[in-house]
């Protein structure tokens, strides 16, 4: 069993009310259970929703309040996308999981991979909040990329 970003399975939460479907994620599924999450709606935030990145560098810093999470209207989404990460860590501690299958570049989810917070479509090294605190507490991070070479 392993948690997953809700919009690779086909579930339309990404910021813009569509999804982000995996159909090499979604064949997991015949092999095992994985139970969708998405960060930024645990958080409180809204289907469809403003674009949001981290401003400055990864949610490393997000998690240590050196940096924030801004939408593109200009409005800090941090506190949501903490809590966010947090309810993800509650859900995968109340049923025992240790894998969580990241979204690529998202603010939330990416692993590796971000947007570097311009709204240009710039991509940096680092990764988004919620990933970073699985991987602080220990949590396997797999990332998307590795299912598009299957």
């Amino acid at each position: 069993m392993k948690l997953c970003s809700a919009c690779l399975l086909g579930i339309k939460c990404a910021w813009d009310g569509k999804d982000r479907k995996n159909e090499n994620v979604i064949a997991l599924l015949k092999k095992e259970i994985l139970i969708p999450v998405c960060p930024e709606q645990l958080g409180g935030l809204p289907t469809p929703r403003q674009s949001q990145e981290i401003q400055g560098h990864s949610g490393e810093d997000v998690l240590d309040n050196q940096y924030r999470v801004i939408n593109k209207e200009g409005a800090d989404v941090t506190e949501q996308f903490i809590r966010g990460a947090y309810e993800v860590l509650k859900i995968m501690r109340l049923l025992g999981v240790k894998e969580f299958i990241a979204k690529q570049e998202s603010p939330a989810c990416g692993c590796g991979k971000i947007y570097d917070g311009t709204f240009t479509g710039k991509i940096i090294n680092g990764d988004g909040v919620a990933t970073a605190l699985l991987k602080r507490k220990g949590i396997t991070i797999i990332m998307e990329e590795l299912f598009d070479s299957i």
